[in-house]
């Protein structure tokens, strides 16, 4: 491998901006990290940036469903998502959005240039529209009977049942998911990318030596059906950008989505001075830019994105590195059997080492699906971490510290060991560099095995009670603590918290590839401490039941009818419920709510204190009508800022809803701030 320091920019897929990382986000960033890390620990200049994708309509969706601003939704995700890579140690130069003015800037300059080239098209097509959302729908948002098989329940692109593609527009029964109307056809002028000029280009791009062979042959079969055009854009209202010389349209998520890479890395560099974007995407850059994507968005990055590049001269990928889905023991992760597990549920439970170490142990270069089998997952962290790697070093550091004041020997008579050791060196680093994890982790367990046998056949707490031995026990630890830290120095880009801990146990800096032939003699190390604890079965099932636990809370039926508006918790134990403060309140005033067709804003009195909160009771009553009335209100419910104003309660009614919604009774003989019990 060269020795020559190289400058690398490397980026992974961006997690949407519309829920919680789970595991099986988790090894794309734990692959790409560790990748990372050996290029850094190499000396070589390595730049690692991402962003959140925040755009597109689930997320503007999502955001009406929760009363926030799209703003507010992407902003607390977004908070949410660099809190679980921090802890999983995942190290970004720069983590970003796409809804950022760098990208705005990049994505016009992108589409003008494309555009002036004639690259874009617009076309006349037929879309299906919601009438009562008054909206175009996306596949994701139609659902009706498979035109192939009559699979019901089926979405607007394919049938989960039969595996049959179609358009939205074939479905049989069709309906909007957003608001259960019968979708029209409606006839639109859309924005297209003209793929089809970039074949030839594609063809030869695909088959560079870029992707891996099952990469590049299944774009080959798209290439060999002939490419589309690709519909760049969407109607409002739509959370995006809006196009520049088009009002009314925005730019499809997926056309910015990847150049937010670029705006991560343009924020980067106005940070750093070492940094100049054009040197990593002007046209002729000669520095190496790498992406990490799963399989299922391979197109985009394969077909689209260079295709995108090459019409806005900017330059292409060096490669594009993709790898399969995550499996739980044995099967697509599930909610109900508690196998999809969040980030920060894991985090709750387990160290994070444990998952890096076992993604690296079953990651390869391929495309293969890895399965976290949570047994195999304990056993083998137990037996590579604890029993094989971490027992080297608490074996010997005890004899060193009591007996040799924690100083190693002045001169290892027998270095033929580490020296064999320090040889795979260049072994383990190609395998590193080529992204054959697992065969870094078989290695180097396998140097532990050495270290352990060795350490076994030498068995120093027998030299240690016999006369005259001392010397020859500093010798055997010694030389045993050197090869732990050869092994730590080879698993660093997998283990960064242990090798940091073991650097502090060894004395020394934190370690750099170059550190590799240095032998540790007449140096002072520090008092052992537990490195890594063993992984525990208790504590595993203990994640998989809270995680069935979240799951439940998020299916519980969400109540419907006149109360629908208000924000409903989720379902709760009785446990929870006798924590329920139930008060009498007085409404002082009340006044209807600009945009909301079911909404009052009432004022409520509990005896000297006042809260605002919105019920969805207009149906039943005018405002003036309730003034001096009497109701029942939820008084210890955390406050929350709604689209609406300041949410500080929840008003209790009852009946079937349109005119008959009760409230508390006029005659009752309540008194404002009287407790229900």
């Amino acid at each position: 491998m060269t020795t020559e320091t190289r400058k690398i920019l490397v980026t992974s897929a961006l997690p949407y901006a519309n829920g919680p990382i789970h595991l099986g986000h988790m090894l794309e960033y734990i692959q790409t990290d560790i990748w990372v890390r050996f290029q850094k620990m190499r000396g070589h200049d390595c730049t690692y940036v991402c962003a959140d994708d925040a755009h597109g309509t689930a997320i503007m969706l999502k955001a009406e469903q929760l009363g926030r601003t799209p703003e507010e939704q992407i902003a607390q995700v977004q908070e949410e998502h660099e809190r679980d890579f921090a802890g999983f140690n995942v190290g970004f130069d720069n983590y970003y959005s796409t809804h950022s003015e760098e990208n705005r800037a990049f994505s016009n300059l992108i589409y003008k240039r494309n555009k002036d080239k004639g690259y874009i098209v617009s076309r006349e097509i037929t879309q299906l529209y919601d009438p009562e959302k008054g909206m175009f729908l996306a596949d994701r948002f139609v659902k009706g009977t498979c035109p192939k098989c009559g699979a019901e329940d089926q979405y607007g692109d394919n049938c989960e049942v039969c595996g049959a593609t179609y358009s939205a527009s074939e479905l049989k029964n069709p309906k909007s998911t957003l608001s259960g109307a019968e979708p029209v056809e409606k006839e639109n002028t859309q924005l297209f990318f003209d793929l089809p000029q970039f074949q030839g280009m594609l063809e030869e791009w695909t088959r560079s030596g870029r992707l891996q062979e099952g990469i590049a042959n299944k774009l080959g079969e798209w290439l060999e059906a002939g490419l589309q055009q690709w519909d760049i854009s969407r109607e409002a209202p739509y959370f995006g950008f809006e196009i520049p010389d088009e009002p009314g349209k925005y730019f499809y998520v997926w056309l910015d989505a990847p150049i937010g890479y670029m705006a991560s890395f343009q924020k980067l560099c106005d940070r750093r001075d070492d940094l100049n974007f054009d040197d990593y995407w002007g046209k002729d850059s000669s520095t190496e830019l790498y992406h990490f994507i799963g399989k299922d968005i391979i197109n985009f990055h394969g077909l689209f994105w260079p295709a995108m590049l090459t019409g806005a001269e900017f330059r292409t990928p060096t490669a594009i590195y993709s790898h399969g889905f995550v499996t739980v023991n044995g099967n697509k992760m599930s909610k109900s059997r508690g196998t999809f597990i969040k980030a920060e549920t894991y985090l709750r439970h387990l160290n994070p080492e444990y998952l890096r170490y076992y993604f690296a142990a079953k990651l390869g270069n391929k495309i293969d699906d890895i399965d976290l089998n949570l047994e195999d997952f304990a056993q083998r962290v137990n037996s590579d971490l604890v029993n094989k790697l971490v027992n080297i070093a608490s074996r010997c550091a005890g004899f060193i510290s009591k007996r040799f004041e924690g100083k190693l020997a002045d001169d290892i008579e027998d270095k033929s060991l580490i020296e064999t050791f320090i040889a795979k060196g260049d072994e383990i680093a190609e395998l590193y560099e080529n992204r054959e994890f697992s065969r870094v982790s078989r290695e180097v367990m396998a140097l532990a095995d050495l270290a352990n046998q060795y350490i076994d056949e030498k068995a120093p707490w027998v030299l240690a009670k016999q006369e005259g031995k001392e010397h020859e026990v500093q010798q055997v630890c010694s030389l045993g603590i050197n090869l732990y830290r050869i092994l730590i120095l080879y698993l660093q880009p997998v283990l960064p918290n242990l090798a940091a801990a073991s650097a502090d146990f060894l004395n020394v800096a934190p370690l750099q590839w170059s550190d590799l032939p240095n032998i540790l003699q007449g140096h002072s190390i520090n008092k052992f401490k537990a490195l890594l604890q063993r992984v525990e079965m208790a504590k595993i099932e203990k994640m998989v039941e809270e995680s069935k636990e979240e799951a439940a809370a998020e299916n519980a039926p969400k109540p419907t009818g006149p109360l629908a508006d208000e924000p409903i918790a989720d379902v709760i134990s009785f446990d929870d419920f006798v924590k329920v403060d139930l008060r009498v309140a007085k409404i002082v005033d009340a006044q209807h709510v600009k945009g909301a067709d079911k909404l009052l804003q009432l004022t409520l009195d509990l005896g000297g204190e006042t809260r605002n909160v919105f019920a969805g009771i207009k149906s039943a009553y005018q405002p003036e009508d309730l003034v001096g009335r009497l109701t029942v209100m939820v008084a210890n419910l955390a406050p929350r800022k709604m689209k609406f104003g300041m949410y500080e309660g929840m008003v209790a009614a009852a009946g079937p809803g349109g005119k008959d919604i009760w409230l508390l009774s006029p005659d009752s003989g309540a008194q404002p701030g009287m407790r229900i019990k």
